[in-house]
């Protein structure tokens, strides 16, 4: 089997584009920025998918709503584990 290198998770987009919108890769420098996105996609399942059309395209749009619901909750667990984790430091 040829492995290949468009295979991805696509939570992972969803990810990034729900970070941007809410400006927060403003507000973390890159090092907290990387522990906070794999807070986040450790709470969600993995989606691997070759194309991300195909996904956009077969998705329906109840699963495409629990998916972005899920992603949003998943953020705002980790932005609540950052804050607590700032308090803890000295």
């Amino acid at each position: 089997m040829k492995l290949h290198d468009d295979i991805h998770n696509y939570y992972e987009k969803l990810v990034v584009d729900h970070i941007v919108s809410r400006k927060l890769d403003a507000v973390y420098d890159d090092d907290v920025m990387a522990d906070f996105c794999c807070t986040v996609l450790n709470q969600l399942p993995a989606r691997y998918i070759r194309y991300d059309v195909d996904m956009e395209f077969y998705l329906p749009q109840s699963e495409r709503v629990e998916m972005e619901a899920a992603v949003e909750k998943a953020i705002d667990v980790a932005v609540a584990e950052v804050a607590k984790k700032k308090k803890l430091q000295p």
